[in-house]
């Protein structure tokens, strides 16, 4: 197995995870913006209209797969950076 993979995992790991965090506070404060409730709302919130639900759920998967691909590119740049070689 590569350098750069090896590297990479345990630096992947800890971006994911600080990645999950900021993706979700990034959709909470959005999701405050638009004017709407505290909370999104889930599937199964029966008070909630389709259209508030289906937003909530459009707008959070675009937020945490913008915010995964920033992540885990960031990843891999350090990881070059510190082996010289891209963990792929």
């Amino acid at each position: 197995m590569k350098t750069a993979k090896l590297v990479y995992r345990p630096v992947g790991l800890v971006f994911g995870l600080a990645g999950g965090f900021l993706a979700r506070a990034a959709f909470n404060r959005i999701w405050k913006w638009a004017g709407h409730d505290d909370e999104a709302p889930g599937a199964m919130d029966e008070e909630r209209t389709w259209r508030e639900i289906l937003l909530a759920a459009a707008l959070q998967g675009a937020v945490f797969t913008v915010v995964k691909t920033a992540v885990d590119r960031a990843g891999a740049t350090s990881v070059r950076r510190l082996t010289g070689t891209w963990p792929s």
